[in-house]
């Protein structure tokens, strides 16, 4: 499956949508659009402590839109060359709670 890719010019970057946490069942910060650079230096652990540091500023950038339109429009805007990835839809699957007690349900 290939990503659409916005322009072929300028800095990489990430058009996304966040996914939801898993160990929560909210879904608060999952509904704005995220644009993220990719990162183009290696991250160097320091020898003597162990940290990791990298030259990179742009990976620290992280850009919030309402909608897709949004963050498409400024990747073109500032000649990004950024692939969308879209969100995966959750299938949901509703049932009552009556029927954990239905006569023909299979008990293990």
């Amino acid at each position: 499956m290939s990503l659409p890719v916005i322009a072929t010019a300028g800095p990489a970057a990430r058009i996304y949508r966040p996914a939801k946490n898993a160990m929560q069942s909210g879904k608060a910060l999952t509904k704005a659009w995220v644009l993220e650079f990719e990162p183009t230096a290696a991250r160097v652990p320091e020898p003597l402590m162990g940290w990791v540091s990298g030259r990179d500023t742009q990976a620290q950038v992280r850009l919030s839109f309402d909608t897709k339109d949004e963050a498409v429009a400024y990747a073109q805007r500032n000649g990004l060359a950024a692939t969308i990835s879209e969100p995966q839809t959750a299938s949901l699957k509703i049932r009552a709670y009556a029927d954990n007690f239905r006569p023909g349900r299979i008990r293990w």
